[in-house]
């Protein structure tokens, strides 16, 4: 599951993604979050952290905090890494982080660290 604000950002990580054999679930809106990842169970979330309207760090807090999704990676992206960031984001949950703007290789190296080994197409 992608959870980015940046239509251009979204597309770019689907694709990329989509390219690796993955199947995508994109989500634009922060408040739609929760209730997505639910209803797809996804391998893996993709969260960006500067979200209009709501942190991707709360919302990483209230995944770990969810019976349901509390065992799902998330990886963390963001544009604004400032000292401290990478341990605060990390405290909330995250599994990963990643720094934008993102090279390709470093990105699906961080994805596939994330995931479990499994047959078949992951869902992210």
């Amino acid at each position: 599951m992608v959870v980015e604000d940046n239509d251009l950002n979204r597309k770019l990580f689907c694709d990329v993604l989509r390219a690796n054999g993955f199947e995508v679930e994109p989500v634009a809106d922060g408040n739609m979050v929760l209730e997505t990842a639910r209803a797809v169970s996804p391998d893996l979330i993709i969260m960006d952290i500067q979200l209009g309207g709501v942190s991707g760090v709360d919302l990483i807090e209230a995944a770990k905090r969810d019976q349901a999704l509390c065992e799902i990676p998330v990886l963390a992206v963001t544009a604004f890494a400032a000292k401290g960031d990478e341990e605060r984001i990390r405290a909330a949950g995250a599994a990963g982080y990643l720094s934008k703007p993102v090279s390709i290789s470093p990105f699906m190296n961080a994805v596939r660290g994330l995931l479990p080994e499994a047959s078949g197409s992951p869902k992210t």
